[in-house]
Order: C-alpha cells, then structure tokens, then sequence
C-alpha cells in the first residue's frame, strides 16, 4: 500500500511487543515521518475520529506507566503515541484500535519498536500533552522507539507469562457459517493470509477475542468476551474497554491486507441471523467484498 513501504504482512509479521528500549531520543527525520502520518489519521471505518499525536515521555509519566501491572515494565521508551477519542461514539473503541494499530505498522515499518499499553490516562500527563477535552478519553498508548539491540531477560519472561508467542489455531477462531464448524485454512483460498494476520495480531493479555464467521462473500467479526476480563480491568485497573480496541486492531489487520491483496469490499453492520455460542459472544460488523 502507498501509505506503507514494504508489504503490510511482512510488517505484521515482524512486529512485536517491545519493552526495551535504547534511551535515546527518536531521530528528527523519522520524528517527523511518524508526526505527519499521525496528522493524516482519518476517521475510523466505522465513523469516529481519533486525534494523534507523538509525544515525548516525562518522568511523571514512568509513574502511571507502574501502575499498569506487566504493562508497566517499559525500559528506555522516550516517545508515546496518544490519542484521544469522543467518550459516547458507538464504536469508538473499535475505530481506536484500527487506527493506532495502523500508527504502529507505520512505526514498524519505519525501523521503530512500538508496544500496546492499555489504561485510562485521561488524568495523566499524557492527556495534558494532547490537551484532552471533557467529552474525550485516552484509553491507551503506545511507546515507540529504538529496539534495544539486546532484549532483557525480563522481555522474554513478560511474553512467556502473557502468552504472547502463542496463537489459538485456526479452528477456533474462524468458522465457516456456524459457530460449530471450524473453518480449516486449506478451504479458505485468497482469505488464508488476511485471516492469518488476524490470528497474529497483538491482544490485551493475548486473550485473542476476535472470532469471525465466513458467510459466502460475507466476514461477520464478533468479539467473544473473556468472563469477568472487562468488569475485573475496569475495576481494579481502571482499563477502557481493551477487547473492543482488540477487535478494532483484528480489522486493521485484516482490512490493510484485503486492500493490498488488491481485493474490493467493506465494513457494514448487517443483522445477524447465526446463533452466537453464549451470552459472551456479540456481533462487532461484518466485511463484505464486492
């Protein structure tokens, strides 16, 4: 795609959660790249606007960054991607995560490491740095900057205990008309790869909650919950709704790569006639090629 200078899936595929850092300012060449491409951001597939900006790391923002659990074990990051969005806008979640997932392939693909932090930062320094209105939220950030040439011990421990090197198969994430038929990836035909950039895609806790039915020209995304994940996060972490963004990321992946794949379609909402497998389960949009 224009927007990008390698292909998409070659992107996908080598970005990763990188939490060290080499402590040092980002180059002002790329600064300004990764700058200009978040000014470009438009509104989201399903309607909302996120405004973005790039950000450089204060020391009061190590202290929020301590309180998000293993999300808070970020070494030498000095530049964030934030962003804010309308708090009321049905599907504001979703189109969050599609966009600043698009921002980190950006920043992957310029030569920068890049990880997800979900949390609710609208007291934070980051909101006075994006200058956060009342009817706004920033419900995540993303540290950006150079890969520490060697990553610490702690990296690999933080991906063993999230599971992050781990993807669920095919069979239970995409199905083929039905909830019970597993859709296996030998039938699936041009679809196998943008499906595949699905399943690697990063998760809040790599619970992985996207789940998407093949209906003859038709890819119904649902979100199926993990029980108590949402009300536990909101609770005690005071998280956004970090599997809705989660969906939001499944589609960015999906859509980049139906496009540069050269294939025509889009989102719309279309009611939904499957039987869901449990109250856990909810119809997110469905993708329908043209």
């Amino acid at each position: 795609m224009a927007e990008y200078n390698q292909p998409v899936t070659g992107i996908i595929r080598r970005r990763f959660s990188c939490r060290s850092y080499i402590p040092k300012p980002i180059e002002p060449e790329l600064k300004e790249r990764l700058s200009n491409f978040l000014a470009g951001s438009p509104t989201g597939p399903l309607g909302t606007g996120v405004r973005f900006e790039l950000v450089s790391a204060g020391e009061n923002d190590s202290t929020v960054l301590k309180g998000l659990g293993t999300y808070g074990f970020i070494k030498g990051a000095r530049g964030f991607i934030v962003g804010a969005v309308e708090k009321l806008e049905n599907h504001n979640m979703e189109d969050y995560g599609y966009l600043m997932e698009r921002a980190v392939l950006f920043a992957t693909d310029i030569g920068l490491g890049t990880c997800w932090l979900g949390g609710t930062f609208n007291k934070s320094g980051f909101a006075r740095k994006i200058s956060l209105k009342e009817n706004e939220m920033l419900p995540a950030v993303v540290a950006v900057g150079y890969v520490a040439d060697k990553r610490r011990w702690f990296d690999s421990f933080i991906r063993r205990r999230a599971g992050s090197d781990s993807r669920l198969p095919w069979t239970r994430l995409f199905f083929d008309r039905t909830f019970s038929t597993g859709l296996p990836v030998e039938v699936t035909d041009a679809f196998a790869t943008p499906l595949e950039m699905v399943r690697l895609g990063p998760s809040a806790s790599n619970r992985q909650p996207w789940r998407i039915v093949r209906d003859n020209k038709q890819w119904h995304f649902y979100l199926q919950r993990t029980s108590g994940y949402a009300d536990r996060n909101k609770t005690f972490f005071k998280l956004a709704d970090m599997q809705r963004i989660d969906m939001g990321i499944a589609m960015c992946h999906f859509d980049l790569t139906v496009r540069e794949m050269g294939m025509s379609g889009g989102w719309i909402f279309s009611e939904q006639h499957i039987d869901t497998p449990d109250t856990l389960t909810e119809y997110i949009v469905t993708w329908r090629q043209r």
